[in-house]
């Protein structure tokens, strides 16, 4: 399932940034967001805003928000690091 978001116009253009970072940007604040409430893992959130753990880790860090790190997400990385 893939979703589309329209923005109106009207907020388009009221955005100060340059064409190319708008889709990229949007992309990261949602993904940002959407984990500070639990909404979207760690994982995901990283998936959606199109960048490394590391970087989306280090864009957590710098707006203050907890990373939410659960019993399943340290399988998750044991797993990864065991190369299962």
């Amino acid at each position: 399932m893939t979703y589309h978001l329209d923005i109106p116009e009207s907020v388009a253009s009221s955005l100060r940034l340059p064409e190319p970072e708008v889709e990229p940007r949007l992309r990261s604040e949602l993904a940002v967001a959407l984990y500070a409430q639990c909404i979207l893992p760690f994982g995901k959130a990283t998936e959606l805003a199109g960048m490394s753990r590391t970087t989306f880790a280090d864009l957590v860090t710098s707006r203050n928000i907890p990373r939410h790190y659960s019993e399943d997400d340290l399988a998750q990385d044991l797993r990864y690091a065991r190369g299962q």
